[in-house]
């Protein structure tokens, strides 16, 4: 046991002075695949080895390749840099190794998620009624929530869809944004609902759903009808209007599920709250962890206004399984996972040191920061290109290619970001989540950015 402790001191301090150097580390890796799989690769062992050398070994092939994508200038994606708090209670989870399955597995696990999800369910403006479950992130909670639309638009129709499978079920009406995230899509192949099936909304100026629109739409057509709406545009950070189109929807008898990776998190903060304006009339919700809440990958929630419903779709137990099968909901039965990583640990610990005022205080500051990036970004000639109204700033670079623009910045080492495509421009996308992110960071990434404009223009 001694051993154990100090090789887990040993770890501690090589991940702090890690974390303790990102602000001024290069945000990108310094060593690419190719130069990792050397440093990994080789046959595989004939005999073990001691686990100090064993950590030693692949804190040596590992450290040249890791991205500051916890740092403060990580911009590439809607990445949060893991809160103390967050990170040393997801490091006890490991330490600790429960299997967070049910109550019986783990307690402390149980105890956790329930009284996170509860405070979740408080700062995100959602029924305290409603089910929750933790999963790996983004695209899981929206294939549990579609999964629950699913469940239950067809068992109104007469159809169990979990015993009877899809063959022979009423026809399934899929009503969603043209600029939905693509975790949507993916959950209707995994669901059997298949692609072509969505009807799409025309969207707005910034990438919201035109409600005008999608009242044309729905009554458009009949049938069992889902309907998936946006908080938090992955390009523009525009959020559906979720008081019109859940009224809408519901007019119909549809079931209405909000994808809000990262938006939701704007119903915590007094200043942005309005953007989420109706979120409670959803039915199911879905959003991450380890974005703007700052915990360690991977963290995410699947929300359900209709618990029987997410437990319905959701549940399975078999004799072996103690604890399952019982009347009160197992952690594994609203979630895809059976086996899974306590993942409650690290976002109590980030609720309980962030407090509601600092959740409110994080959101604030992260769009205000990039409220300054797009406007230093517009003072040095670029177009900003979308309304900033959360964390998302998309410019364009003039006669520049937005993607070498990219890939200089990232060689800069001063920051991370990429592009993407909107309406049929290449842009690049700037997303600010970061808790440890500065004023000095936006203006140094900015320079960077207009200095590579400059250069490749």
């Amino acid at each position: 046991m001694d051993d154990l402790a100090e090789l887990l001191r040993h770890v501690a301090t090589t991940a702090a002075d890690f974390r303790a150097g990102l602000p001024e580390r290069a945000v990108a890796a310094p060593a690419d695949l190719a130069a990792l799989r050397t440093a990994f690769d080789g046959l595989i062992p004939t005999e073990g080895a001691e686990p100090r050398q064993v950590v030693d070994e692949l804190i040596r092939a590992a450290e040249p390749g890791l991205t500051a994508s916890a740092g403060p200038r990580f911009f590439g994606f809607v990445i949060g840099g893991a809160l103390p708090a967050a990170t040393a209670a997801d490091m006890l989870a490991a330490g600790w190794d429960q299997c967070a399955f049910n109550a019986v597995l783990s307690p402390a696990a149980a105890a956790a998620e329930e009284c996170a999800g509860r405070w979740l369910k408080e700062l995100l403006g959602i029924p305290a009624t409603a089910s929750v479950g933790f999963v790996t992130g983004g695209q899981e909670a929206n294939t549990v929530g579609l999964a629950a639309a699913r469940h239950h638009v067809l068992a109104t129709a007469g159809w169990d869809v979990e015993r009877d499978g899809l063959i022979g079920a009423p026809p399934l009406r899929v009503v969603a944004g043209e600029e939905r995230h693509a975790t949507i899509d993916r959950s209707l192949r995994l669901l059997g609902l298949g692609t072509a099936r969505v009807e799409p909304v025309v969207t707005d100026d910034n990438g919201a759903i035109d409600v005008d629109d999608l009242d044309r739409v729905l009554a458009g057509g009949s049938g069992p009808l889902i309907v998936c709406l946006q908080s938090g545009n992955v390009n523009t950070g525009a959020c559906d209007d979720l008081r019109a189109a859940c009224e809408l929807v519901h007019a119909h008898g549809g079931w209405a599920h909000v994808d809000g990776a990262f938006g939701l998190w704007a119903a915590a903060n007094p200043a942005t709250a309005h953007l989420l304006d109706g979120v409670e009339l959803a039915d199911s919700w879905g959003c991450d962890g380890h974005k703007w809440l700052n915990v360690p990958y991977d963290s995410g929630f699947s929300f359900c206004s209709r618990p029987a419903v997410h437990v319905a779709a959701m549940s399975h137990a078999a004799p072996y399984l103690t604890g399952s099968g019982g009347e009160t909901a197992a952690l594994g039965d609203v979630v895809l996972g059976s086996s899974r990583r306590a993942r409650g640990f690290a976002v109590w610990a980030a609720l309980r040191e962030l407090g509601a005022d600092g959740v409110a205080a994080l959101v604030e500051r992260c769009c205000a920061l990039a409220r300054r990036f797009a406007d230093r970004l517009a003072a040095g000639g670029l177009e900003v290109v979308n309304g900033v109204v959360l964390n998302q700033v998309l410019v364009g670079v003039g006669e520049a290619d937005a993607d070498r623009v990219a890939d200089a910045v990232r060689r800069d080492g001063a920051c991370w970001l990429g592009a993407t495509t909107w309406r049929g421009r290449r842009l690049l996308r700037v997303s600010v989540s970061n808790h440890a992110t500065t004023a000095d960071d936006v203006d140094r990434s900015a320079d960077a950015i207009l200095r590579a404009v400059a250069a490749l223009g």
